[in-house]
């Protein structure tokens, strides 16, 4: 009977996880269809995530190694996606962790090792880009060994076995000398030697564990997870236990096992493999699947709260129902409750006014969800990211992080003192090679726009990531935004005559030519009020003409915001119009008079 080995791989942004296992892939000759045969990387497999170059959504994958099933579970290394790694390392029973030759563990390394040994996962510490002409593997590992302690790690875990590879080069060995290495096969020695059979007694009651969904066009909704005891096989009765701890007969209409990238269907599967069920329309993720005469149910997965929400409304703007197919609260709120069934980490509410309140983990989980939505031809408006506070014992509670910040040393001074100015506190700082490193702590809701004017200040060069930390008293005025907006006078085509006259007080959104509303955003105000700006304005015709006539302002490129840009831009009293084809900023009371009427009746009301 052949073994199963089930591990996953978890490591920092951008440290090579999903180059790893594509070159696992390929060097154990699994089968590939023709287009993941390119150069392309085979497991980011979403246009989002070729775009960003980052996984947002784990995968799963196997290979035969001698007589051993090998399951390959490939994980975000951004902790916004945290609820993705927390749910999969379930599926787990060993990881490898990656570590960049010449980066050592980062913040990100620190969150996914730290869910890792919670759960007692045999870890395998691979120091990756060994092909780096400035990789330093031992001071790496020391690094990473003084991580492994700060988090607590038993004796066991601490001494860690290592290998070094170059996933690019698919080339791995036991030593740090790239010349010596000939092909991946060192990696999968070492998972044979270090990490367990998969656990699970076939001999027991079947129970299965939902930790993450699939669409099916033909067989529904198909929950992917884990055989913990038992077999099961196709057209079985069983029992669903939802996370109420209810009961319902159920039966599986379709098993299938992960072969290379593919789902083949099977007739039966034993405990410890990995595996897909289809058959309980109303599965959630972090449930049970269990023996229809001794149904037993497994621990329901706990995951993080969210730390970050917005709110999703109707487009109700000028230029509502122009771009989008999908625009309607139906459509809207329709999609928002399909993506809950395959995000456990988001939430939704209702508020109350026709919209709904969605958090996520981070800015960046919410902004990947809004980039999904207007790329399937969704239309709607969003507020600001507010930070979620919870009352405890009577005390508010916000989200704090923390923040690890690398700047070339002439930036330090003006970013210490960005942070200072939104309250963070500078807990750790050294210097090396030309580069300051700091760590700060500091509440979510100052750090909510703070990206863009950090890359600004540091002139691109700053790296910035944060992981979050834990939810403590709320005793800090938020920051407010050193800068106001230019907002659109009337609506119409903007001129290149209406637009030089305006461009003098701040950086443009809009160029000629374009059409805009009453109440649009069109540029970014170099002092902190609003000002209403009219860039329609035409200019007056006459019948004298001069030698001097014709344009002589230069006009300056506008700006086009990204998403996570406009997010960050927009302060309480504006929101982002989405749609497929643009991203406008504008006033959530586009009519300047009424703004003002609600701003002395909020005044006079406080």
């Amino acid at each position: 009977m052949k073994t199963i080995r089930n591990i996953a791989i978890i490591a920092h942004v951008d440290h090579g996880k999903t180059t790893l296992v594509d070159a696992l892939l390929r060097q154990t000759h699994t089968h590939l269809n023709k287009q993941q045969s390119g150069e392309d990387l085979i497991m980011d497999s979403n246009e989002l995530e070729r775009e960003r170059g980052i996984t947002i959504f784990s995968k799963n994958a196997s290979v035969m190694y001698n007589d051993t099933k090998i399951n390959i579970i490939d994980t975000p290394g951004h902790a916004d996606f945290g609820g993705e790694v927390e749910r999969v390392l379930n599926m787990a029973d060993g990881v490898l962790l990656l570590v960049d030759s010449k980066d050592g563990p980062k913040p990100q390394t620190r969150f996914v090792l730290k869910q890792a040994l919670k759960m007692g996962l045999k870890i395998i510490v691979v120091i990756n880009k060994i092909d780096k002409p400035d990789a330093r593997s031992e001071w790496v590992i020391g690094q990473t060994f003084d991580l492994f302690v700060e988090l607590g790690a038993n004796e066991e875990s601490a001494f860690f076995p290592v290998i070094y590879a170059s996933g690019k080069d698919g080339l791995a060995g036991l030593e740090p000398d790239i010349t010596k290495m000939t092909d991946i096969s060192p990696i999968f020695d070492i998972i044979m030697k270090e990490i367990p059979e998969s656990k699970g007694n076939p001999t027991k009651p079947f129970q299965f564990l939902a930790t993450s969904m699939i669409a099916d066009t033909y067989k529904g909704r198909t929950a992917t997870g884990k055989i913990y005891n038992g077999v099961v096989t196709n057209g079985q009765e069983m029992v669903h236990i939802n996370r109420q701890g209810h009961q319902k007969l159920a039966r599986v209409t379709g098993l299938y096992v992960f072969e290379g990238l593919e789902r083949k269907e099977v007739q039966e599967a034993v405990a410890g493999d990995i595996v897909a069920i289809s058959g309980v329309l109303d599965v959630n993720i972090g449930e049970t699947f269990a023996d229809r005469d001794n149904p037993i149910a497994l621990p329901v997965l706990a995951i993080e709260e969210p730390t970050v929400k917005m709110t999703f409304r109707v487009n109700s703007s000028p230029f509502a129902g122009n771009e989008g197919e999908f625009k309607t609260a139906q459509h809207i709120r329709a999609r928002l409750n399909k993506e809950l069934e395959t995000d456990l980490a988001l939430k939704m509410e209702e508020d109350g006014r026709g919209g709904w309140i969605v958090s996520g983990r981070g800015e960046l989980h919410l902004a990947i969800l809004i980039e999904r939505l207007r790329r399937e031809g969704y239309e709607f408006e969003v507020s600001r990211p507010q930070a979620v506070v919870k009352i405890v014992d009577g005390v508010k509670m916000t989200p704090f992080e923390k923040v690890f910040i690398e700047v070339p040393d002439d930036s330090a001074g003006t970013v210490i003192q960005k942070m200072g100015i939104r309250h963070g506190q500078l807990v750790n700082m050294y210097t090396d090679g030309g580069i300051t490193y700091m760590e700060f702590e500091i509440a979510t809701k100052e750090l909510v726009g703070f990206k863009n004017e950090f890359l600004t200040d540091t002139k691109g060069l700053g790296i910035m990531n944060n992981i979050f930390d834990d939810f403590k008293p709320d005793t800090i005025e938020v920051h407010q935004r050193q800068f106001g907006s230019l907002v659109a006078h009337e609506s119409g085509e903007t001129r290149l005559y209406g637009l030089v006259n305006v461009q003098d007080r701040g950086q443009l959104f809009v160029g000629p030519g374009q059409q805009v509303y009453k109440g649009q955003v069109v540029g970014k105000n170099s002092r902190q009020e609003d000002i209403s700006v009219n860039v329609c304005k035409e200019k007056k015709l006459s019948n004298m003409r001069s030698k001097g006539d014709g344009p002589t302002d230069h006009f300056n490129t506008p700006y086009t915001m990204s998403l996570e840009e406009a997010l960050e831009y927009i302060d309480d009293s504006e929101l982002v119009e989405i749609t497929p084809k643009s991203i406008r900023v504008r006033k959530a009371v586009l009519d300047e008079k009424e703004f003002k009427k609600q701003q002395a009746l909020n005044r006079s009301l406080s």
